[in-house]
Parts: C-alpha cells; sequence; structure tokens
C-alpha cells in the first residue's frame, strides 16, 4: 500500500464505524497559553474532555499534523540521527466524547491492524496499565481481559506510569493507554532475543504504532486525581511508522513519505543516499526539517526571533547547517524541496498547495539570510584564539545561539586546528539560557475553583454590551511576580481576544451596582472565555452586571471593520494574490500584514485610502450571518484565512456582497460610517513576501488631520504667512544648498593652506615623520580631507590631530601604508587616545577616529602621541 492508501484505508474504516471525519487543525496553536505547536491529536479536543464545550460529534477521526520541537515533547536532536523521530509528523487518531470506551476502542484498533492493513499477529505486542501504588491506582484488568480475547499473553505486557498512563500536562484530563507495538525485526533476530525485552526500549525495530488513552480522570494541581464526569478515548497512530511497518522498511525514511524528497536531495548534491551515515544524516534532516517549516509557515507563523517564530527558525536553521556542512549546499536549496511537498499533500493538506509560492519564498529569504549569518560565524571563529588549545564553552555557546552553529560543527572545525571545545562549559551555558528562560515565561496556575455549576459559558457580546450573569468558576494565577485571577461566567459580553482582535476590558459590579472589580482583559482558553482581574468580589455567589467598557469596544469595532475594507480594497488594487498574514485589532489602531513581494507605492496606497473612505462614506449596512454551514459559505466566494481553524458552522461578515465578504468571530461597526475616516500611516517589510500596514479610523484618524493642519499653519507663520509653501520651501532648499556650496568651497580653501602650513611641523623621530596638532576645522570630513592630502604628501606618516566640533572632541589617526606594514594599527591607537577624553572609536589600521566628553583632555592627546613610535626600526 502506498502512503496514500494507508491514509485513506484508516478514515475509511472509522467513517464505517460511524466516526465523523474532521480536518486537521492547524499547527500553530492560538488559543491555549500552554501550547506553541500542536503536538498531538487530542489538543483541538481539550474543550470537550473538559467539558467545556458542547459535543456535535461524539465519534470523530481525523489525520493531525502535529510538531514536538520544544517542552515536555522536545524530539529535535533524535530527528535525522534515528529512523523514526520527526518534527512534523501526521497523528492518525479516532475519538469518543462520552460514547464508546476500552472495549470498542481495543476490538476497532486490532481489526484495522490485522484485517485491514493485514500486519501478521505474531508481530504485535500490546501494554496495558500495571497500576500505581502511589496513587492508588489499581492495575487496567478490563484492557488486560479485552486484548487476551486476541493477542498470546505472552505478548501483552505491564506497563508502568511513565509508560502506560498518559497525562495532558501537570494538570488536566489523563487516564491509562494501552500502547500497540510491532516488532520489525528479521525471524533470524527474533530467535536471539526476546521481543517482549525490547518493547519501550528504544530499540529501531521494535516500535510504538499506536496508543489508546482511556481519558477518565482529572489531574488537580496538588497532584490528586478526580474522575471526570464522562469517560472519553483518545487514540493517537503515527503515520509515519505505520507506513513504514506496512512497507516493510527499516526506517521512516526509507518510505514513500520520505523517499522522494531524499532522492531529489541526493541527485542534487551528487551524493548517493546509503554511501555514508554523514550525508545520509543530513539527508533526512532536510527531507523532515522541510515539513515542519513549510506546515508552520503555510499556518501563518513566519520565521522570528522569538517564540514560535524562532522555534521555526531554528529548525530551518539546523537543516541548512547540515546541508551546509555535510553536502556542500553553499546556495540556498532547501526551498526547491517545498513543490515537492506541495505535491505529496495535494488533497490531504490543501493548505500547503494554496501557498507554495510564498511558503517557498519565504524559506529562500530565510536561507540567503542565514547561509550570510553562517559565513560570519566561520569568520569569527578563525579570528578566535583558543586558550591552550581548548576552545572556551561560552565561544562555543555563543557560535550556537548567535550563528547557528551546532556544537559539533564547531568541534569539527576546532579539530581541524588541532583544538577542542569545553563541552562541560557550553552544556552549562545552554542550561543557563533554558533557565533563564523558562524562569521568564513560567506561570503558577492554580485548579479552578467551581462556584456555580454549569456545563459551559456563552457568549453574548455581538448583541449587548451589558448583562447580569453568574460566576461559574475562578482561578488564581501567579506569572512574572503578579498574582491575577482568572473568572468564568456563565454568560458574558466580554469578547475574548482572538483573530487579532484585542480581549474587551470593563467592569463586573455587584447586583446592587455599588461596588465592582475591573476586567482587565478577556482571553479564550480551549475555547473558554476567562475573564482576567486584579481581585476578586467579596461574594462570589451572586448576581453580577457584566459591563463592556463601550467606549474601547466601539473604537476597536471600527478598526477591525476598516481592517476588512482594507484587505478587500489591497485585492482590488495590488490583486488577489494578497492574504492576509497577522493582525493587531485595538482600540488605538489597526495592523495589517500581508502576502506581497513587492514595497506598495504611494500611489498604491492613495488607491486603497480613496477606495476604504468612498465605503465608508456609503455607510454599507453591517451583513452578519450566524452558524452559516461551512461548504455553503467557502461555495459562496467568502475570504478564508490560512491557520484558523474553522468548524463546521462559521460566521460570515459582509460589507457590500461583491466587495468584503470574510469569516470572522470578530466585533463589527454595524454600518461602515461609524468609522468616520480611514487614514495609512506607515507601510513596512515584516519578511520576505510579507508587508505591514498600520492604519488609524476615527477619533486618531481625525486627531491626525488636525495636527497636520496645525503644523502646516506653524510652518506658513515660520514662512512669513506665505500661501505657496512647496515654492517657499524649495527656495529655503535651493538657498541652503548654494550655501553649504559656498561654506564647502571655504573650507577646501581653508584646508588648503593647513596642508602647507603643517607640513612645516613635522617632526622625525626613529625614521618616522609625526604630526601631533590640533585642528580648527569644523567638519569631519574636511579633517579627514585634510588627513588623506598629508598622507599623500609625506612618507612614514604617523599623523594625530584633535578637534573640537560642535562642542565635542574628536581624534583622528592617520598611518602611512608602510608604517601599517610594520606593525603600527591606528585603530589601536585611537582606542588607547580615547581614553583621556572619556571616548572610544576605531577604524581601520591606516585611518581610525575617536569620539569623547572630556575637552579638557584634548592636550595630553597630543603629548601622547609620540608614545606610539617604536624605540627602534
Amino acid at each position: 500500500m502506498t502512503a496514500q492508501e494507508i491514509r485513506e484505508a484508516f478514515l475509511k474504516f472509522f467513517q464505517q464505524k460511524q466516526h465523523h471525519i474532521i480536518s486537521s487543525a492547524p499547527i500553530v496553536v492560538k488559543n491555549d497559553p500552554t501550547l506553541m505547536f500542536t503536538n498531538a491529536g487530542m489538543n483541538q479536543f481539550k474543550d470537550l474532555f473538559l467539558g467545556e464545550a458542547a459535543i456535535k460529534f461524539p465519534r470523530v477521526a481525523d489525520t493531525q499534523r502535529c510538531l514536538r520541537v520544544s517542552g515536555k515533547h522536545n524530539d529535535l536532536e533524535e530527528v535525522g540521527i534515528d529512523t523514526y523521530h520527526h518534527t512534523m509528523f501526521e497523528m492518525l487518531g479516532n475519538w469518543s466524547f462520552g460514547d464508546y470506551f476500552k472495549k470498542d476502542a481495543i476490538n476497532w484498533s486490532w481489526e484495522l491492524l490485522t484485517k485491514i492493513y493485514k500486519i501478521p499477529k505474531e508481530k504485535i505486542y500490546v501494554t496495558y496499565f500495571e497500576g500505581d501504588a502511589n496513587e492508588g491506582l489499581e492495575k487496567d484488568q478490563e484492557a488486560y481481559d479485552l486484548w487476551k480475547q486476541y493477542v498470546d499473553e505472552s505478548h501483552i505486557l505491564p506497563g508502568n506510569k511513565k509508560d502506560n498512563f498518559w497525562e495532558m500536562g501537570d494538570t488536566g484530563p489523563c487516564g491509562p493507554c494501552s500502547e500497540i507495538h510491532v516488532d520489525c525485526r528479521t525471524d533470524e533476530e527474533k530467535l536471539l532475543i526476546d521481543g517482549a525485552t525490547l518493547v519501550n526500549a528504544d530499540h529501531p525495530q521494535v516500535i510504538e504504532i499506536w496508543n489508546n488513552v482511556f481519558m477518565q480522570f482529572n489531574r488537580l494541581k496538588d497532584g490528586s486525581l478526580q474522575s471526570l464526569p464522562a469517560k472519553h478515548v483518545d487514540t493517537g497512530m503515527g503515520f509515519e511508522r505505520l507506513v513504514r511497518v506496512l512497507q516493510q522498511k527499516t526506517s521512516n525514511y526509507d518510505t514513500d513519505v520520505f523517499q522522494p524528497m531524499i532522492q531529489f536531495i541526493a541527485e542534487k548534491s551528487g551524493v548517493k543516499y546509503g554511501a555514508d551515515e554523514k550525508t545520509d544524516i543530513a539527508m533526512r534532516v532536510m527531507a523532515d526539517h522541510i515539513r515542519a517549516i513549510s506546515f508552520v509557515i503555510a499556518d501563518g507563523q513566519l520565521p522570528s526571533n522569538n517564540k514560535a517564530g524562532y522555534v521555526i527558525r531554528r529548525i530551518l536553521r539546523r537543516a541548512v547547517r547540515y546541508a551546509y556542512t555535510f553536502l556542500n549546499f553553499k546556495e540556498p536549496f532547501l526551498n526547491l524541496l517545498v513543490p515537492l511537498l506541495a505535491e505529496q499533500f495535494k488533497g490531504v493538506f490543501n493548505e500547503l498547495v494554496s501557498q507554495q509560492d510564498f511558503v517557498q519564498k519565504v524559506v529562500l529569504e530565510e536561507e540567503v539570510s542565514f547561509l550570510r549569518t553562517l559565513s560570519t560565524g566561520i569568520q569569527r571563529f578563525e579570528k578566535h584564539q583558543a586558550i591552550n588549545n581548548l576552545v572556551e564553552g561560552s565561544f562555543a555557546f555563543e557560535l550556537s545561539d548567535t550563528f547557528g552553529f551546532p556544537v559539533d560543527l564547531t568541534e569539527l572545525m576546532a579539530r581541524e586546528k588541532g583544538w577542542t571545545v569545553d563541552l562541560a562549559g557550553y552544556e552549562q551555558a545552554l542550561q543557563k539560557q533554558k533557565d533563564d528562560s523558562r524562569a521568564a515565561t513560567a506561570i503558577d496556575t492554580g485548579d479552578w475553583i467551581i462556584v456555580n455549576a454549569d456545563e459551559q459559558s456563552e457568549f453574548v457580546g455581538y448583541d449587548d454590551l451589558e448583562i447580569e450573569t453568574e460566576i461559574l468558576k475562578y482561578r488564581k494565577v501567579k506569572a512574572k511576580g503578579k498574582e491575577q485571577f482568572q473568572i468564568v461566567l456563565r454568560t458574558t459580553p466580554f469578547y475574548a481576544e482572538s483573530g487579532g482582535q484585542i480581549g474587551d476590558i470593563g467592569r463586573l459590579e455587584d447586583h446592587s451596582r455599588q461596588f465592582w472589580v475591573d476586567i482587565t482583559d478577556t482571553k479564550k482558553e480551549n475555547g473558554l472565555t476567562v475573564h482576567f482581574t486584579d481581585i476578586l468580589p467579596d461574594n462570589l455567589e451572586g448576581k453580577f452586571w457584566a459591563v463592556v467598557d463601550e467606549d474601547k469596544r466601539v473604537l476597536t469595532e471600527d478598526n477591525h471593520s476598516a481592517t476588512h475594507l482594507l484587505h478587500a480594497a489591497m485585492k482590488q488594487v495590488l490583486g488577489k494574490h494578497v492574504n492576509q498574514k497577522g493582525s493587531l485589532v485595538n482600540a488605538d489602531y489597526l495592523r495589517f500584514d500581508f502576502s506581497h513581494f513587492a514595497k506598495v507605492t504611494d500611489e498604491e496606497l492613495a488607491q486603497i485610502e480613496v477606495i476604504v473612505n468612498q465605503k465608508i462614506r456609503q455607510n454599507i449596512k453591517l451583513k452578519e450571518q450566524r452558524n452559516v454551514p461551512y461548504q455553503d459559505a467557502i461555495e459562496s466566494g467568502v475570504t478564508a484565512l490560512f491557520g484558523e481553524k474553522y468548524g463546521d458552522f462559521v460566521r460570515m461578515i459582509t460589507f457590500d456582497d461583491h466587495f468584503s465578504k470574510e469569516l470572522c468571530g470578530g466585533t463589527h461597526v454595524k454600518a461602515t460610517g461609524q468609522i468616520g475616516s480611514f487614514k495609512i500611516i506607515s507601510e513596512s517589510a515584516v519578511a520576505a513576501g510579507v508587508r505591514r500596514i498600520e492604519a488609524i479610523t476615527a477619533d486618531k484618524a481625525e486627531q491626525f488631520f488636525l495636527d497636520q493642519r496645525r503644523e502646516l499653519a506653524h510652518l506658513k507663520t515660520l514662512l512669513n504667512g506665505t500661501k505657496d509653501l512647496s515654492t517657499a520651501v524649495q527656495t529655503l532648499i535651493d538657498e541652503n544648498t548654494k550655501l553649504k556650496k559656498e561654506i564647502d568651497k571655504s573650507t577646501n580653501e581653508r584646508v588648503n593652506i593647513l596642508k602647507h602650513e603643517i607640513v612645516h611641523h613635522v617632526r622625525g623621530i626613529n625614521g618616522i615623520n609625526l604630526i601631533a596638532k590640533h585642528i580648527d576645522l569644523h567638519s569631519a570630513d574636511a579633517v579627514k580631507n585634510l588627513a588623506f592630502s598629508l598622507k599623500d604628501m609625506i612618507d612614514n606618516l604617523f599623523l594625530v590631530f584633535t578637534t573640537e566640533i560642535d562642542g565635542k572632541p574628536g581624534i583622528t589617526v592617520m598611518l602611512s601604508d608602510d608604517l601599517v606594514k610594520k606593525g603600527m594599527n591606528a585603530s589601536n591607537i585611537v582606542r588607547e587616545l580615547g581614553k583621556e577624553i572619556q571616548g572610544g572609536g576605531g577604524g581601520q589600521p591606516f585611518y581610525a577616529t575617536a569620539g569623547g566628553k572630556n575637552a579638557a583632555g584634548l592636550h595630553a592627546v597630543l603629548e601622547k602621541a609620540e608614545n606610539f613610535i617604536p624605540r627602534s626600526q
């Protein structure tokens, strides 16, 4: 079976078992503060396991793209080295939310593996939870008994809490699990060692392919377990491992999932795959990493220097390092794999197919940038002086952290020089960085304390800004030394930060309306609306008035609706390729990132502004449609954003059916006239192929125009009330140019005079012609010209000028080429002399300058100059 057939067989099997097939969630997580990336198939269902969202389908199945390179599940350093770890991987999964449990999950696992995929029964080992006395957890006898129907007892193995009790994190849903392993060794190997001893022992040919998790507990912050109100099944099967088993390969990388890319790399590098372990690893790293890089970018996360963006940049740089070091790719190559990958996932994850050109250009730009950095790092290493032939660990870490060097590359370059690397010092520096990073992002979250039991909270903020409500639950949170509380309300008008729109602020008033607490922010967490407050109300059990800050909300809506108009206008002016790549909408301004590969010209920006303001003046009424079937919405021509996870029913926001129609969960104006006016204030580059526009509306736009008018009035006053401002300014520019020419002429004449005067003040010392003199010139360029003129006139010249320009002391040092060859260095000299004026500087070996703060030290500079002349030649 091909990989494609294997995937289709899984989905078809569970569809026949009445499972609803859903699409993969984006790999980039947006509404869960505990995760950067989707690292397991169950992530998108956390709210269902926690009972915080309604269950639409009690049975679902999918293939979910996942990423494991940070946090608890970090496989990055194993990727490419072994045969079965990956950064981005597919997780085939089937779920039951309060429906079937262990019996059906185990029965169907066996049926699929042995009857559909026809894996020989004798190759399969299964595990069950052996229990844990410390936790008061009994052995999972039910799972054991169910497996006995199919598997010989010698192939049913007990597992401890580490291997067979699955937990989402330090807190949250958890339960015993039953893993399925396959022994892929040869018959001869099996005779030598019993496969049961190799399960969960990291043997490359005895691998876990599927895990059935039986969710039945909730882990509290104090470590205790409480039973969930309903029992769930959460399964995950590694697609790449499954394909390897079914295609009877000894490595995931030998399957048709990876081989097309690996063979392409081999062909272009001229290196045969399988010829050498080092080059094989490099090819595996590249073939694996391009998958993670491409899907993260397609899902809306660009490489950057922080958080999720830094993780993906790190993955990309690891791939480029291997390509550069082991396959001799000195020019960008990784981006050429994107089209192969897009073709491979056509019909599976079309997000990449739709954005192939964009993703490829972003990868190319990152490669170009990093290859430049890599070259700089190599130069830095070449200049480094090892102490006692030992490269300090701190320097090796700097090369890794700043220039992207893996420590093994630093070791390789060190060996070529007969040096070694202080690996203990490197690990110490690396650990310190990790500890600092954890401390900076550490969040101590308490358990939810229930006040009023309810299944879920309801958002009513599209229609109301003030409602009567109750507190369902609350918890205490500590982050960066600050203590806050998070509150969940039965019904809430507060919009939670999402889709670029910031969360509402406001007040939670008691029923008498005499006392209140301020709501300082509102965010989403796994579909739950969470309100932030610095203090709690005195009585949590009463009725409350939830009141949104209307002024802030209205201004935010102005900017959000203007963002939709902007997006549509840009598609008209720049082309249909323009797509949103990020946004920020608050009460003060809007920021819109979009795909476009050239600077937007002033003329184009003006056209965009005109279109948006026309739509505002037309006072187009908002057309809001809720609970529209997703497919109906797409067929109507709506704009859907890449990287968003849409449900089966969506909300459509339309301003003129023929202009702006988008899927959006945010809040909007009732008619465009409310926006008032729209003004673009900046346009800039964000990353390769991504531009950014910032704009203002309503009050802020009015203030901008008022400020501009005042500025113009002030300029006219300065120009004696002239009406023709442009002509007056041009006249000033012309006069200024004329005066500068006269000043330059005068300065050049002064330089010429000084040049001939100074020639007569040369002092010959040990064969060197010294000039040490204070110069009365008022331009740094003039001082430089004078120094270069004297260099052309005098052999063996050592020149030191002191100056005071605009009240600031300065030093200039010039050396003839002959003196530089003899070891003198202007840059070193000027740094030493600069200490006399409490300053510093540098430059080239023959010419350098310094500035400082203490003009009184200039005399000492001239006195010390002679000290730098070698006493014997």
